[in-house]
This record gives C-alpha cells, structure tokens and sequence, in this order.
C-alpha cells in the first residue's frame, strides 16, 4: 500500500464518517421540514410538497400565543443574561486579582444544577418568600439564573486574553469609560456577546421544566408541543418548528458572516498599514 494510497483512504474515510454525523444530526430537522411541506406529515416520503399547515399556522391562536409567549421569554431572557453575563465576566477578569477562580467557579455553578430542581426551587422561593404568583416575569428570572452560567462561560473565553490596557490608553487619551467601551472594546468582544444572545435566546426558547413550573396555563412552544403528544403532534406544529429552525439558522449564519466580513475588513486594514 503506497503512502498517497494510505492518505487518500485516511481522509475518504473521515469524509463519509463526517456525512454520517451530519446526517444524524440534521435528519430530524429535516424530517421537520418535510412534515411541514408533505400532505402527508406522519411519513412524507416522497414528500408531496403543499403550504396547507402554514395556512392552518396563520389561524392557530393557541399556537401563536404560544410563540409570542416563547419569543417574549426567550428575548428578555437573552438580554439579562448577556448583560449580567458580560458584567461578571469583566469584574471577575478584571478586578477579581487571586480570587478570580473561586468567583468563576461560584458564577458557573448553575450549569450543575438540574432544570427540573431550578425550577422548582424558584416556584417555591417566588411564592413561599416573596408571594409571588408564577407568571412571566418570574419566569424571565428562573430562566435568567439558567442561561447566565452559558453566558458567562463564553464571555470569559472571549475576554480571557484581552488587553485592559487600551481601555485605560483610550481614557488617558481623553475617551470617556463609555466611549472606551464602545470604539476600543465593543469591536473586539462583540461576537462574544451575540454568541452569548444566541445561546441564551435558543435555551430559554426551548426550555421546558424551568417555565412549566412558573407560568402554570401560559403556553409556550414547549409546553404546547409537550401537550400535544397526548392527542397527536399536529402538521401546525411542524410548520412553526420549521421557522423556529429556519430563524435560528438565520441567526447563526449572520453571525458567523459578520465574523468572516471583520476579519477581511481588519486583514485588509493591517494590509493597507503595511504599505
């Protein structure tokens, strides 16, 4: 066996081992999207392609509120997550000195809690102490705790070999601390932060057993899909899970070209100074 031979079959290999994974991974949202276009969504093979569950989708009340319930959650959730995500990320970074490591172990601890337990905890607490009655706003919050663990953790990896010193240049220079943030800082953590809305915003979406317990009768997409097991997963529900992905997707790939179309633009700047 010649060595081109033996590479030529290393690397056919690892090709058609990559498309089974991809296939694994992406056949169920695939299915999805054939169920949603099939007249026949049980088993839409050779699919049979019409719009009849989108037209069904845009009557659909309990779907919808279900939908903008989740989406409210899920952009709130997002939001806090991120901020107080960035937040932890910079003190603990930044002015955490020797006990950086006990604050990051402290702010990535509810990552080894379970959703189950989270959310049933907070049910008691919200109620029991402060009586508060389950509804969004305490959701937003149990979901929050959830999602700030991910949040920080990807923050910190972004941040973890940042130079503090041109936050410090650029006040020296006569920058205020906001301006600082914006034009020296924001630049170069800013794919951090939209990672971190992504990955909060997908969480609390999909999230089941912390708002199951917090919001009670107020659907969500979870929730619904969660109920409708018990009569038959309807070909509505493939359709809005069809642009559930379809907007997640669209996410993910934005922010994936704007990193590209930075990279470009800061290798073409450094380019220009060369000459």
């Amino acid at each position: 066996m010649t060595p081109q031979f033996s590479d030529n079959l290393i690397k056919w290999s690892l090709a058609a081992f990559l498309i089974v994974v991809f296939a694994f991974l992406y056949m169920p949202i695939v299915h999805i999207l054939f169920a949603s276009l099939s007249s026949r969504p049980n088993f839409p093979y050779p699919p049979e392609f019409n719009l009849a569950s989108y037209v069904r989708l845009s009557t659909n009340t309990v779907y919808q509120s279900a939908f903008l319930n989740s989406l409210l959650l899920a952009s709130c959730t997002a939001v806090l997550s991120t901020v107080l995500g960035f937040l932890a990320t910079v003190g603990v970074l930044r002015f955490g000195g020797k006990r950086a490591l006990f604050y990051a172990i402290l702010f990535a601890a509810p990552l080894f809690v379970s959703e189950i337990l989270l959310g049933i905890s907070s049910m008691a607490l919200y109620y029991l102490l402060f009586e508060l009655q389950g509804n969004m706003l305490t959701a937003i919050i149990a979901n929050t705790v959830h999602c700030f663990s991910f949040c920080f953790l990807i923050m910190a990896a972004m941040l973890y070999k940042y130079d503090w010193r041109m936050n410090e240049a650029a006040i020296v220079c006569g920058a205020s601390p906001v301006r600082s943030f914006i034009e020296v800082m924001l630049p170069i953590t800013w794919p951090g932060i939209m990672g971190s809305l992504i990955t909060a915003f997908v969480l609390s979406l999909n999230g089941l057993d912390v708002s199951f317990y917090l919001l009670g009768a107020t659907p969500t997409m979870p929730s619904v899909a969660w109920g409708a097991l018990r009569y038959g997963v309807k070909p509505e529900l493939y359709a809005l899970s069809t642009l559930i992905n379809l907007i997640i997707f669209a996410l993910v790939l934005g922010l994936m070209v704007s990193i590209r179309l930075r990279q470009r633009a800061i290798g073409s700047g450094e380019a220009s100074d060369q000459h």
